[in-house]
């Protein structure tokens, strides 16, 4: 479903690199020809002035904006913060101001995040047992889609079915397991709010993305109607798209991609305002080992980082492109020692998964018109 777009910074101190990630679903080529058009700003550079070089590729070029570019910036920000550490020897989160926690509590996706777990689960016998699965590899909390693609408002049949799948959850997992949903911004604020009624009394962890996040009203009516902190933000790219979000008190926990928002250096801004609003964080990461470790380093240096999202089963060589995997199955991670984002591509191995088309997601309501994934 994704193509990894791993980011390398060469300098011109001999074995001195930086790693970055901006994989962006169909959108890969995009990114990429994004990457080399910002390259021309950076060659002959010094990498170690990463908040110069931020400013540089987000103000010298007269277009700015737009989820590709900023995919873009933060893959090559990624990278720079990795040389910075490595050069010194230090982890990024000890430049970031140190770690503010011992360790940082990971959530699974149903079915560690594979296309068929996550998104092709329908049945409440189903969400069971992969709840289970989650649960019995150390995961206190999990992420599932019981929502299906939603009409404009929804049938009794079609919300009772998605109660079911939750019902099953919870009944299988107890309530020590903490459930997010996610609705992929499928609904309007109507069904959301249909479904929201229905899941009220199991006590989830979070409703992520009920709607889509430039209708930041949208999410307010969703929020004040339902019981349960709303989720959001992860399509939204540096901290002005964040305000409204903020300034209306939309969400209870955003949820900045640290591969789409800006990098390392956009989520620390973007966490710094949140916390100034009571909001949590929680970085969105559905992507490969290298946004893994980038959020994880953010993580451990804000002091509002409420969990992080982890994906272990997309492809069955997730593990085999980097030179030592983390091990993510535990549920729980201690912070970082490594220098740098501590994290190595195996650069033959990565070499073996070239650029293939993306799966299409393409989702029609009964009556033929489109809906959104």
């Amino acid at each position: 479903m994704r193509n990894w777009v791993f980011v390398k910074v060469e300098t011109d101190q001999p074995g001195l690199h930086g790693w970055g990630e901006a994989t962006l679903e169909w959108k890969t080529k995009g990114v990429v020809g994004s990457i080399e058009d910002l390259s021309v700003l950076l060659i002959g550079q010094d990498p170690r002035r990463v908040e110069h070089l931020w400013q540089v590729m987000h103000r010298q070029y007269f277009w700015r904006g737009g989820i590709t570019n900023f995919s873009a910036i933060s893959g090559i920000d990624q990278a720079l913060w990795d040389i910075k550490g490595k050069e010194i020897g230090k982890p990024v989160c000890e430049l970031l101001g140190g770690p503010v926690r011992n360790s940082m509590r990971l959530y699974d996706h149903l079915g560690g995040g594979s296309l068929e777990g996550m998104y092709k689960t329908a049945e409440p016998e189903e969400f069971a047992e992969r709840i289970l699965e989650s649960v019995a590899r150390g995961f206190t909390a999990v992420k599932a889609m019981p929502v299906p693609v939603s009409e404009l408002i929804e049938s009794a049949d079609v919300l009772r079915h998605s109660a079911r799948c939750v019902e099953a959850m919870r009944k299988a997992a107890g309530d020590k397991i903490d459930i997010m949903l996610d609705l992929h911004a499928r609904t309007t604020a109507a069904a959301a709010i249909q479904f929201g009624k229905m899941l009220a009394d199991y006590n989830l962890y979070w409703y992520e993305e009920p709607c889509w996040p430039e209708n930041v009203d949208a999410l307010v009516e969703v929020a004040r109607a339902l019981p349960f902190p709303i989720a959001t933000g992860e399509r939204l790219t540096g901290r002005w798209e964040f305000i409204p979000i903020f300034e209306k008190r939309a969400c209870s926990i955003v949820q900045p991609d640290v591969s789409h928002c800006g990098g390392i250096s956009e989520a620390r801004r973007i966490a710094a305002m949140a916390e100034a609003y009571g909001m949590s964080v929680a970085c969105h990461n559905p992507q490969g080992p290298v946004s893994t470790a980038s959020s994880l380093q953010v993580a451990f240096a804000t002091p509002n980082y409420l969990i992080q999202e982890v994906v272990r089963l997309d492809v069955p060589w997730r593990d085999d492109v980097v030179v030592e995997p983390s091990n993510l199955d535990t549920g729980c991670v201690t912070a970082p020692t490594a220098p740098g984002l501590g994290i190595e591509i195996n650069e033959k191995e990565a070499a073996k998964h070239p650029f293939q088309p993306e799966v299409p997601m393409a989702y029609f309501r009964k009556d033929g018109s489109v809906a959104d994934w």
